[in-house]
Parts: C-alpha cells; sequence; structure tokens
C-alpha cells in the first residue's frame, strides 16, 4: 500500500519517464504508470504477446474497474494527438465496458459518453443528466442513482424536448447496441451539411419533403395483398412512412418478401429492405422545395398519384444539396437500373464512386463463409449446392462467361440522390423489381459451395437473357433431352414462366409453374414442384395403353430417324409461346438444346427433316461435361 501511494503522488512526468512501456510506445501519460521495467520484459517474446486488457487486470487486480475506466480516459483525453485519440485506447476503453454490468450512474455515465463518441456527438454531464449532442438535436437522458434511466429527452433544433419512450426503454434494458443503432439513425437524420443558414434551410426542406410523402401515403388505393402491413409495404405508393417522431427518422419500408412474413411470429417484427430519407451535399446545385408541392385538395392522375405543381410555383431554394435515400440494406443493381434512377430524379449517379462486377458477384458477396473451399470448373463458374424441402439437393452452375457480359454488371447501391417527392414512388418501384430479381437469384445461391465429389439429386444451369429475365436448363425426368424454363420478371409484381420442353405445349402448365413461384419466391422450390408435375405426365404417357397410342401415331406421322433441323421455326414458336415482347429479352444458345430430341417425343406441328448432324458447333452454355467430343449432346444419366 505505501508503494501504491507513492506512486500515486508522483507528478505525470516522473511516471511517464519510469514506464518503460511508455517510453517505448510513446503512449500519453498515465497509461500503465504503474508497471516498471523490472516488473515487464518487453524483449521477452511472450511478454509481447500480452493483450493491453491482461496487462491492465493484471497490475489493477486489487482496485475497481471503475478506477481503471478514468485511468484510461485520462490518458485520452491528454493524447498526443489532440484531434484524434489513441485508436488502441478506445478500444480498449470500449472492451472494458462492454463486460461490465451497469450498476452505477457513473458506469451508465461512461457508457452514454463511449456511444456518443462513437457517433461522433458532444457529450456533457450536469449533476444527474447527461446531454448527447449534435448540431441541430440534442439528447437528454436524467438518471437514478443505481445507474436506471429515468427519462428520456429528444430535441430538434428549435423545438422543446419531447420524451422518447422507445430510446428509455432500451437504456432500461441496458440494450446499448439497439440504443446506439437508433442513435445513428437519428444523427443521420439531423447531420446536415453546410454553414447554420443552410443547415436551417435544408431542415426545413426535408420536413415539408416529410409531410408530402406523409400525404401521398395516405392517399386511397385499390389493396392488393390480404397482409395489411404487407400490402402497404409491397404496393403502397411509399411504401411503409415512419415519421412524425421527433426520435424516429424518416423511414420508408418497401419490400418485404412472403417467406420473411411467414417466419415471423406475434412477437417478431418482419425485417423490410428500407430506406432512411435524409439530404447530402451536392457538387451541384438543385432547386428544394420550401414548401408543398402537393395542391390542397390533393388531385390524383390515372395511375393512381397525386398531381406535383413544379417548383416555380411553390417557394424553394437553390441550394448545393439535394434529398437522399440511404438503403438499409444496400441494394446491388444492374446497370440498366442505375442507368433508369439517373433519368427518373435527373440526378447524375457519378460513374467514379461505382464499382461494377456481375450481379451473381454481387449477390454472393456476405453468402459465402470465408473458409469455403467450393467445386469450381474454371476461374469464373461455381458450382452452389441447395437443399429443398423433402431431403432434395440442387445443384445451381451460374456460368461466368455468360454473366460477365456488360449488360449482366451491376454495382451496389447504398444511397439515391432526388430533388422531389414526386421522384419516390418511381424509385421505390425500381427498387423492388430490382429486389424480385436478386430474389429469385440469391435463391440459386447457397450459403455452401458444393464439395468435390458431393451427390446432388438435380443438377440447373443458370443463364441470363436479359436484364429483367433468365433461363434454367435442366434434364426433365426420363428423357435423354434438355429443357428451359424461362423466367421473366416485367415488373415487381409481374413474373412469368416458360417452359420449353418436347412434349409439353400445355399453356396450364406455364401457369401452373408461374402461380408455385409467386408464392414461394424460389426457383429451387418451384424447380422441385416442376419436376415433380414433369415425372407425373411422363409417367401417364409412358403408361401401356397409351405408348401403344402414341406408337402408332409416330409410324404415320413421321420417319423414326428424324431429327429436328428446321430450327428457326422451332424459335419462333418458343418466342410466341413465351408471350413476352421479342425485345425484353432474347433467347440463348441453352433454349436450343432443348430441342435436341427424339422424333417420337416431338410435338406434331414442328417440322422435321434428317441431317447428318444438327449441331457442327460446341453449345457455350450448357455443363461441358454433357457434350460429347463430336459436339453433340452425349447421353444423360
Amino acid at each position: 500500500m505505501m508503494q501504491r501511494e507513492k506512486r500515486a503522488n508522483m507528478t505525470g512526468s516522473d511516471r511517464y519517464n519510469n514506464s518503460i512501456y511508455g517510453a517505448q510506445h510513446h503512449l500519453p501519460e498515465g497509461i500503465l504508470c504503474q508497471v516498471s521495467k523490472s516488473e515487464i520484459d518487453f524483449h521477452k517474446p511472450e511478454m509481447k504477446e500480452k493483450s493491453i486488457i491482461s496487462d491492465l487486470h493484471l497490475k489493477f487486480a486489487e482496485r475497481t474497474w471503475n478506477d481503471t475506466f478514468q485511468l484510461v480516459r485520462r490518458c485520452m483525453e491528454k493524447s498526443r494527438d489532440e484531434s484524434k485519440p489513441c485508436e488502441l485506447l478506445v478500444r480498449s476503453l470500449e472492451r472494458l465496458q462492454q463486460e461490465v454490468n451497469v450498476s452505477s450512474m457513473n458506469t451508465m455515465r461512461s457508457r452514454l459518453e463511449m456511444i456518443a463518441t462513437q457517433q461522433g456527438m458532444g457529450f456533457h454531464v450536469t449533476e444527474a443528466t447527461c446531454y448527447l449532442t449534435a448540431d441541430l438535436f440534442y439528447l437528454e437522458v436524467v438518471l437514478a442513482p443505481c445507474g436506471g434511466v429515468e427519462e428520456v429527452k429528444v430535441a430538434p433544433h428549435g423545438a422543446p424536448p419531447v420524451s422518447s419512450d422507445s430510446l428509455l426503454q432500451l437504456l432500461r434494458l441496458k440494450n446499448f447496441a439497439d440504443f446506439s443503432v437508433k442513435l445513428a439513425g437519428l444523427f443521420t437524420q439531423y447531420n446536415i451539411p453546410g454553414d447554420n443558414e443552410i443547415k436551417l434551410k435544408l431542415l426545413m426542406s426535408l420536413q415539408h419533403l416529410g409531410r408530402d410523402l406523409e400525404q401521398i401515403s395516405h392517399l386511397p388505393r385499390a389493396p392488393k395483398d390480404c397482409d395489411p402491413e404487407m400490402d402497404m409495404i409491397n404496393n403502397g405508393s411509399v411504401g411503409c412512412l415512419t415519421i412524425g417522431k421527433e426520435d424516429c427518422p424518416l423511414t420508408i419500408q418497401f419490400y418485404i418478401t412472403p417467406t420473411d412474413v411467414k417466419k415471423t411470429d406475434s412477437h417478431t417484427k418482419a425485417v423490410a429492405q428500407a430506406a432512411q430519407v435524409t439530404v447530402c451535399a451536392s457538387n451541384v446545385t438543385h432547386k428544394l422545395q420550401m414548401a408543398s408541392v402537393i395542391p390542397q385538395p390533393a388531385q390524383l392522375d390515372p395511375q393512381g398519384y397525386p398531381v406535383f405543381l413544379p417548383l416555380n410555383e411553390v417557394a424553394n431554394e437553390t441550394l448545393p444539396a439535394c434529398f437522399l435515400l440511404k438503403l438499409q440494406p444496400a441494394v446491388p443493381m444492374m446497370m440498366s437500373f442505375v442507368n433508369k434512377l439517373s433519368i427518373i430524379t435527373d440526378v447524375t449517379i457519378p460513374d467514379v464512386d461505382l464499382q461494377w462486377a456481375p450481379l451473381p458477384k454481387l449477390l454472393m458477396r456476405g453468402s459465402l463463409s470465408l473458409n469455403n473451399h467450393g467445386e469450381r470448373l474454371d476461374e469464373q463458374d461455381t458450382i452452389f449446392t441447395v437443399p429443398v424441402p423433402g431431403d432434395v439437393m440442387h445443384s445451381y452452375i451460374l456460368p461466368g462467361a455468360a454473366w460477365e457480359a456488360p449488360a449482366q454488371r451491376g454495382t451496389v447501391m447504398d444511397s439515391i440522390p432526388f430533388t422531389h417527392p414526386a421522384h419516390v414512388p418511381a424509385v421505390l418501384e425500381l427498387l423492388r423489381h430490382q429486389c424480385v430479381i436478386n430474389l429469385l437469384l440469391r435463391s440459386c445461391i447457397s450459403s455452401q459451395w458444393a464439395s468435390p465429389g458431393s451427390v446432388c439429386d438435380l443438377h440447373f444451369e443458370v443463364l441470363p437473357e436479359s436484364d429483367t429475365s433468365f433461363s434454367v436448363t435442366f434434364n426433365p425426368p426420363s428423357t435423354n433431352s434438355l429443357a428451359v424454363l424461362l423466367v421473366n420478371i416485367s415488373d415487381s409484381h409481374q413474373i412469368t414462366c416458360s417452359l420449353f420442353a418436347a412434349g409439353t405445349c400445355d399453356p396450364s402448365l406455364d401457369e401452373y409453374i408461374t402461380t408455385v413461384m409467386k408464392r414461394c419466391m424460389s426457383v429451387p422450390e418451384t424447380l422441385t414442384t416442376l419436376y415433380s408435375k414433369l415425372e407425373e405426365i411422363t409417367s401417364a404417357l409412358l403408361s401401356p395403353g397409351r405408348r401403344a397410342t402414341t406408337e402408332a401415331e409416330n409410324d404415320e406421322s413421321a420417319p423414326k430417324s428424324a431429327t429436328v433441323t428446321d430450327t428457326n421455326s422451332a424459335l419462333t414458336e418458343i418466342s410466341q409461346r413465351a408471350a413476352v415482347p421479342e425485345d425484353s429479352f432474347s433467347i440463348s444458345g441453352s433454349a436450343h438444346y432443348a430441342m435436341s430430341v427424339a422424333n417420337s417425343e416431338l410435338p406434331p406441328e414442328i417440322n422435321t427433316s434428317p441431317v447428318v448432324n444438327p449441331y457442327p458447333f460446341t453449345p457455350a452454355g450448357v455443363f461441358p461435361h454433357w457434350i460429347g467430343n463430336n459436339g453433340q449432346l452425349s447421353e444423360l444419366t
């Protein structure tokens, strides 16, 4: 104890000079000030491996955690770089506080101070009240002596403090992680660029935008979904809007999948794709509203959207800023969709800020574990194994060469600039459209690559046909031919599936597949259902009575050795059956492969004549192991 008091009475300079750690690593005064050279030899390898946390714990085992907090905080305050505290000390303090139970007013103050520092906010204390401050709002937290929280208030600029039950409950539950997330949203909402005059103008413009969006959300419309919440999110002109609360940022929920709704229960809220509405600085000036642009009473156009007033007919300001939709989470978008965004908003998205890559690669990021070793056919192709209900395993390959085409490249968008509330409904529809495409393609990409030698029940190849459609090639049951399922996503509400396979010219089958796809929003589940349906059809065709009738018809209609030659005629039929405009997609080589079938399997309307080799080239879109040495499809087992 005498030695500890002697050290405590030393000056900061003496303590620092006697600290071998401070002398060698140039840390600020006070850190590990009581560790002498005789006690720690930093030249020993085993001592170098010790963390700062371990050293602090060993040296201050007889002291309280609060003493350690105060020591580290003093070191941070006296950092030699006044503009940026030592990051190592900051991380140490954060880890220390996360491990300590908040049971006193001092520890609660320390935790709130750390959260404010992480968000870039100021922190002030007056007796039992803590203030977390920013330029345009502040948070007032009233503490209890035991470390509890009695009240939390939010005060936007120019408005009196208003109690926040949501923030209060998070702090009472000591759920500091969610509290930090909610505070970060508020900070982003009020983190407006510019000097004080511009900040106030942009804040006023943002408030008028929010009121206009709220009016749009309340306009009458015909419901499209039986679930009111899901209908508002997926079909509402501005989605599900959160506005009018001082403790909640202006947020729009605009897309949620049916599977997300099914996975939730009464105690869990479904997580939807969302966007926070805020403002950001711009190199180009824009006219922004300083009043409502919706006339009263509101008028609707034939599509059900409100008629807006031109900006020059209402109060406006030309400012070096624009509104911003901050996407949560970010959305991978096709190049064509990004170009459409610029057309809708009339705000150029700088290409220099975008990193382009094939859409499947963007969808794969974050899905695959870092230590996975997948089965690769080449440097670009990867096979994914996807389990489906019924203990069935699918394998999917997305050929890199096909998805590397410029038209199939995309980028991850985390924010979308705009300048007028009329832009929001059109932007949200485009985002929903892309979300549906991403959802279907993601269903073919599992979190695990196929391991070498893994056994799968069914194999599929996914190829792009356009920016809004793709095809899936597979081997139907009990045949040596190939079939192609074309999936076309016209918009977020219009999905059509068309099957091209020998002996399946029933339009009702396409309708059936489309219904299944819309219901489950999963390619593997749809293909599982389709495969079972084709097994039923094949089984019926191969029944004894049906087989005899089919053979008799084939004997009269065409020679047994006939094969497909009129490819152009066959593709014309495919285009007509697809019921999709010709310029919306182009059938790739994969559609040709479905026509390599035996004559007995061909529908009677296809003209046939014998040829030596209908495939003199090696198709580029089929699994390599499906192609024989002569360029023809090898027999599948």
